[in-house]
């Protein structure tokens, strides 16, 4: 090579070799300003800028129009490797196309979200796949494979997972840490990362912004611990949105920005996103760093070299090699017929009594506050074409068989102070007219909109709401939808929100709720007769001033004048009607959303009342919930003939769900997380314990509503012949007994025996989604991996696969078992605790109340601390069984800080020591206690009470 043609630019060398000349040509200071997310040019070599993060969930977001697919969880539903895998491979081609017009597209993808769905509750419940670790693990495999490509050296993009780890929680969640003991740390949450990175389609991943074990993510040990160890390949830790910053500002966890970059560069962040655009600060923070001697040239040299071996990948050096620089593939037909594939195979059939699939012919009432919506949440693209249910039901059926009504209720404001409120009307009628064919096209409105949805401005070119109409006739009538949690939205008769722009004006001009803080949101506050409108995003009144309304700190008191209930406009179209089809649900920017939790598995009760409104005046109703999370619906599952659940199904949404109402497609979604039947039944938000709190349905002990799995057909199947040998390898035949083709998930669920720790009641080992005509049978093979029978033994530190029969289940779901067979498995033999050896890790508990795990340093290490429940500490109880004494101990002492009391007692409550800690010197002033006595030997259960503000971090035993 010559000077004008330096190694790093050569092909034929090694992809590593030329890393490292391209790294040893770098200065110092361009070396520190590429660990910022916006990467600046480094000119002098013809190193082109470069930004880490393209949102790529489900479909290109926030960069202008992209083919849209289902949300995430509705993916999971789908059961369906090889569908998400042709999802992965069209986002991936639309992004290159994108990236070709518009260089601020990025090939550093963002996506998928594995965090798994333990709790329903979650706010971001729509971007995980399933509550269960290895359908999640298998899904987020092949949407990552299809991101990255097939070319052995060259990717298409480069995929990285979020959120590193235990996250799922939006509230507090800069500030909470969940508590996650080692069983559930490897038989859960690392999981979900782990096929994925193993398989070798991943580039890196995205610590959390909350903390695990008092430490927080974007220092975790588990970075370098765990993952990567699990792949030769270079990965890339971004971090989250303004998380470096959070080490300081929120958890307080360093005093100064200097010590927090420079110990989050160490655990393996190599790329900060923060402050926006403007790297300044953190290259400040990194030269602080750097001459306080925290950190030293070879950390940012590692952080570069990670980064620069994602660049190679994607052929950013070798633009004439490059296998995708002319892929052009962007809204194909092809593409087209993916989203509607996808949508289609979402779909979930929770209970039909013969209800469905509709006769052409029939008159049908499609009634709801989502029937003629098609939502999109906050990383969707902007929707290039859409499909409501009202316009795939009209196309299907034909427009004149289909009455719709969306149930809102049709109110006029009246100012108690005098006047009614009215939209004034704005545009020329040839504006109008053009407003009118967009949606007759089926144009999604705002396709040309802002590029970041964060900085969407409302409108300012609409005249503001004004309140001079002397009589109800002259008001505008608006649309109330009540979405529950005391959250409306108000409606022009144009279609048009009520929102609020910077200057603080009630104006109709946004097309959906939507935003980083949505402005489209108001709750009613009762007031001397009438109501205050508190609008939501800036947590102000309307009020009215003499140039329209607008926000302030005081209110104008409204009357809410009803002219039509919702109900009553529902229970007319119904009667009216032979089939109703209700769509309730949520919009994915009101009640469940990132930055907030929902408060309750409960339908909204207006929606509530408008299923039963239908009901009353028809029986044969079906209700099709469309949301991003379950609902707990006993009483609809109780009385209505027919539901189903589709996740938010994207741009073909529409189409999707009528074919499926039709009989056209015969449904097959299966749910992937349990559906509760009551608020009672998950445990609370900030419980990661999913083994001691028996959450999911790997441990819940209770009924679901629906279990995880479940989803019926318009046919039937029936399983013959399980069959399992020492191979592990499955075979069961599936006959479709219907009148119909249709597809069925064949699910294989494994549990031991005889456990001698906690299991879970079954847990999923393999699945298939196969397609079978009406009679045909087949022989599904199904291969299980011997590791997946295991378990993590804390006792010893290692992954265990205990000797021992073995019950594996051929099921339609997890609570609907079609066949089982036994099976001796040969494995490990349990052994006790060698306490005089290996002492103990407080961690390494078998069971616990009232405890939780904090941090032992900032750096690495767990203790456990007994739980603050508002500055009243109470005790906190460890239990370790299996712990071998030997021919006889003598003596204990602790690695403990803070002040309290330790008593350690035999199952059978025989005391042994109570040890007293007074290390005093803060959390992380560890002390060796005084060694106590404590004679024992042989095999016992120990039984360790913690009382007090203390960290216990060993136990150790004496001979």
């Amino acid at each position: 090579m010559t000077e004008d043609q330096p190694p790093f630019r050569d092909p034929g060398l090694s992809r590593a070799a030329r890393v490292e000349d391209l790294l040893a040509r770098l200065t110092l200071d361009e070396k520190t300003a590429l660990l910022h997310q916006f990467a600046p040019a480094v000119e002098r070599l013809g190193i082109a800028a470069f930004r880490t993060g393209q949102e790529a969930l489900h479909g290109v977001a926030w960069m202008g129009p992209a083919t849209v697919f289902p949300q995430a969880v509705g993916l999971g539903a789908t059961w369906n490797e090889e569908l998400v895998r042709r999802i992965g491979e069209a986002v991936s081609h639309e992004i290159r196309t994108m990236r070709a017009r518009d260089g601020r597209v990025g090939l550093n993808v963002w996506a998928p979200t594995v965090n798994l769905l333990r709790n329903p509750l979650w706010g971001r419940n729509e971007e995980g796949y399933a509550e269960d670790a290895r359908l999640t693990s298998a899904l987020a495999t092949a949407y990552t494979r299809g991101l990255r490509g097939d070319h052995p050296d060259y990717w298409r993009t480069a995929p990285v997972l979020k959120h590193w780890l235990a996250h799922n929680n939006e509230t507090d969640r800069a500030t909470t840490s969940s508590s996650v003991r080692p069983r559930v740390l490897h038989e859960y949450d690392l999981r979900a990362f782990r096929g994925a990175v193993e398989a070798g389609a991943v580039a890196g991943v995205m610590p959390a912004y909350n903390l695990v074990n008092g430490r927080p993510n974007h220092l975790s040990p588990a970075l370098r611990e765990h993952l990567r160890g699990w792949t030769d390949q270079e990965l890339l830790v971004c971090s989250d949105a303004g998380a470096p910053s959070n080490l300081v500002d929120a958890e307080a966890y360093f005093d100064t920005h200097e010590e927090a970059t420079a110990a989050a560069l160490r655990a393996g962040v190599d790329s900060f996103t923060d402050h926006g655009t403007d790297a300044s600060e953190t290259i400040g923070r990194i030269r602080g760093a750097l001459e306080r001697g925290l950190i030293g040239e070879t950390d940012i040299d590692t952080a570069v070299r990670r980064q620069l071996a994602v660049r190679f990948a994607l052929g950013e050096f070798d633009a004439e090699r490059d296998p995708y620089r002319k892929t052009s593939a962007f809204d194909t037909p092809g593409h087209r017929a993916l989203a509607q594939e996808a949508a289609e195979q979402a779909i979930v059939l929770l209970k039909n009594d013969g209800l469905l699939p509709i006769t052409p012919g029939r008159r049908i009432a499609l009634v709801g506050p989502l029937a003629d919506e098609c939502k999109l949440d906050w990383y969707s693209g902007t929707l290039i074409r859409r499909s409501t249910p009202l316009d795939g039901l009209r196309e299907r059926f034909g427009a004149d068989r289909v009455t719709f009504a969306d149930g809102a209720d049709r109110v006029g404001l009246r100012a108690m102070t005098g006047g009614w409120v009215r939209v004034p009307s704005s545009g020329t009628a040839g504006e109008a007219a053009e407003e009118a064919a967009r949606d007759t096209r089926g144009e999604a409105r705002g396709a040309e909109g802002a590029l970041d949805p964060a900085l969407l401005a409302g409108r300012t070119d609409l005249p503001p709401l004004t309140c001079d109409a002397d009589d109800a006739g002259e008001a505008t009538e608006l649309a109330l939808t009540d979405w529950g949690n005391g959250l409306i939205t108000l409606r022009a008769p144009d279609g048009r929100y009520l929102s609020v722009a910077e200057d603080g004006y009630v104006r109709a001009s946004a097309d959906q709720p939507g935003g980083w803080v949505v402005q489209e949101t108001f709750r009613l506050e009762e007031h001397e007769g009438g109501h205050l409108l508190v609008h939501v995003g800036t947590g102000e009144y309307v009020s009215v001033a003499a140039d329209g309304l607008k926000v302030a700190g005081h209110g104008t008191c409204f009357e809410i004048v009803v002219r039509e209930r919702g109900e009553d406009a529902v229970a007319r179209a119904a009667a009216g009607a032979e089939v109703v089809v209700v769509v309730a649900g949520n919009d994915p920017h009101i009640n469940g959303r990132e930055t907030e939790d929902r408060r309750t598995l409960a339908l909204p009760a207006h929606q509530d009342r408008l299923w039963r409104a239908a009901h009353n005046a028809n029986p044969r109703t079906a209700l099709v919930l469309t949301s991003g999370y379950p609902y707990a619906v006993a009483d609809a599952q109780a009385r209505l003939p027919a539901l189903l659940w589709t996740a938010h199904g994207g741009q073909a949404a529409g189409t999707a769900l009528a074919r499926v109402l039709a009989g056209d497609v015969s449904p097959a979604g299966r749910l992937p997380q349990t559906w509760y039947a009551d608020d009672a039944d998950p445990a609370g938000l900030l419980d990661y314990d999913i083994i001691g709190s028996r959450q999911t349905y790997l441990y819940f002990d209770g009924t679901p509503l629906y279990a995880f799995g479940h989803g019926l057909s318009y046919s039937s199947f029936r399983y013959d012949g399980l069959e399992i040998g020492p191979s592990l390898r499955a075979r069961v035949t599936v006959t479709n007994t219907g009148s119909r083709a249709a597809d069925e998930v064949v699910q294989l669920y494994a549990r031991e025996a005889a456990p001698r720790v906690p299991r879970p009641h079954r847990q999923l080992v393999a699945h298939a989604r196969v397609r079978l005509a009406p009679g045909e049978s087949r022989t599904v093979e199904l291969a299980v991996r011997r590791d997946e029978l295991g378990h993590y033994d804390v006792a010893h530190g290692v992954w265990t696969v205990p000797g021992g029969t073995y019950v594996f289940e051929a099921a339609a779901s997890s609570a609907d078992i079609r066949r089982s067979v036994g099976l001796t498995v040969p494995g490990d033999t349990p052994r006790a605790r060698d306490l005089r050896r290996n002492g103990l890790a407080a961690a390494d508990y078998d069971e616990q109340t009232g405890t939780e795990i904090v941090d032992r340093s900032k750096v690495s290490g767990d203790a456990v601390t007994p739980l603050d429940t508002g500055g009243e500490w109470k005790a906190g109880e460890l239990l370790f069984r299996d712990c071998d004494f030997g021919d006889g101990a003598s003596g204990v002492t602790l690695d403990a800080a803070g002040e309290g009391e330790v008593t350690l007692t035999t199952a059978d409550g025989r005391t042994l020591a109570v040890i007293e800690v007074r290390a005093g010197g803060g959390p992380y002033d560890y002390r060796t206690t005084p060694r106590a006595p404590m004679p024992l030997s042989g095999v016992h259960d120990l039984r360790v009470t913690l009382r007090g503000p203390l960290r216990l971090a060993r136990i150790d035993i004496t001979g």
